[in-house]
């Protein structure tokens, strides 16, 4: 007596199917980036890129008898920038000390030096909570009126108000503080984007569109380090080692796309699979998205790889494959044991 799967496979398949088409358009990229495989290491730049971290580590470690504030913009700026995974122990290190002098022994948020400083409390619950730390939305009940209502006064606050706007992004269901001043933030801030200089406008603008903590973080860093530049205010050591180090760091994933898209090419997707969408390069921007430190690069290019294929198995059962064909291969897949 036959198995179950010999039965299957003993059924045929008429060749005469009519397979449906999406009609996708080919690769944008084709070889593009198959070049960047003898792109070679810039030495000196490495080097130099070696120093400037030293000295940005020096400026995060150094002591800080004035504000917090002062220390806390240091540390968004890095983070803005993209190079904050170079320091990741020395921002932990003094966002632990900040939350430390900020608070009694009751938990409750003092916000000595800071006090009734919008920017500075927004970016300290910012920072603390994307850090992980059980920050309480409760310390902005102090920037209401009598009425329960977020102060008049603050709408002259740009800077204060881009802050706490984008520490709203953080907000966790419950927290109705953080939902009234999304609200209360988002209205202001496209009141005033227009009337705005640059580069506060651009931050302002930008923001609206797509907060900082849901852009993807290649991206994010190459926007601000062009608003950052035209800040007169702009420390030169740290936008010399983030521009030579977003390009270092350019340069190793270009070679990764130039490999992923020879494992493409050798593996003949086009061919053996012209129906599917040739993706690769897109999915490519998915791993990056997830991980995009140098130290990932088997997990960025093992995902990207993965979505590649999910890409292809998704039209095999959307466009092209019959319904016996597709019990087959769902039969086939679950043999796998996945």
């Amino acid at each position: 007596m036959s198995s179950p799967s010999q039965a299957h496979a003993s059924k045929t398949i008429p060749s005469d199917v009519n397979r449906r088409s999406a009609n996708f358009p080919p690769n944008f990229w084709g070889d593009y980036f198959l070049s960047y495989a003898s792109v070679e290491k810039n030495i000196e730049a490495e080097k130099l890129v070696q120093e400037l971290k030293e000295n940005v580590k020096r400026m995060i470690l150094a002591p800080t008898p004035c504000k917090h504030s002062d220390k806390l913009d240091l540390v968004d700026t890095i983070q803005r920038l993209g190079v904050s995974y170079h320091f990741e122990d020395e921002i932990d290190e003094v966002l632990q000390q900040i939350r430390k002098d900020s608070y009694d022994g009751s938990h409750q948020h003092q916000g000595r030096d800071d006090d009734h400083n919008l920017h500075a409390d927004a970016l300290y619950f910012r920072l603390l909570r994307q850090q992980g730390y059980d920050i309480s939305c409760e310390m902005f009940n102090k920037f209401k009126d009598d009425d329960g209502k977020f102060k008049e006064s603050l709408v002259n606050d740009v800077i204060g108000l881009l802050s706490l706007y984008e520490a709203t992004q953080l907000r966790v269901h419950g927290e109705d503080i953080l939902e009234e001043a999304l609200t209360f933030t988002t209205t202001h801030l496209k009141s005033v984007e227009n009337r705005l200089s640059s580069p506060l406008s651009k931050l302002v603008t930008h923001a609206l569109y797509q907060p900082f903590w849901k852009g993807n973080p290649r991206l994010e860093a190459r926007r601000y380090l062009s608003i950052y530049q035209e800040d007169d205010s702009h420390n030169e050591t740290l936008l010399t080692f983030a521009k030579l180090d977003f390009n270092l760091l350019q340069q190793v994933h270009q070679k990764e796309l130039s490999e992923i898209s020879r494992w493409s090419k050798d593996l003949d997707f086009v061919s053996k699979l012209p129906f599917a969408r040739d993706r690769i390069v897109e999915s490519y921007l998915w791993g990056l998205g997830c991980y995009f430190e140098p130290q990932y690069d088997f997990a960025r290019m093992t995902l990207s790889k993965v979505i590649g294929l999910i890409g292809g198995i998704d039209d095999i059962y959307d466009v092209y494959g019959t319904f016996e064909e597709l019990e087959l291969f769902t039969e086939a897949v679950e043999r796998f044991g996945i």
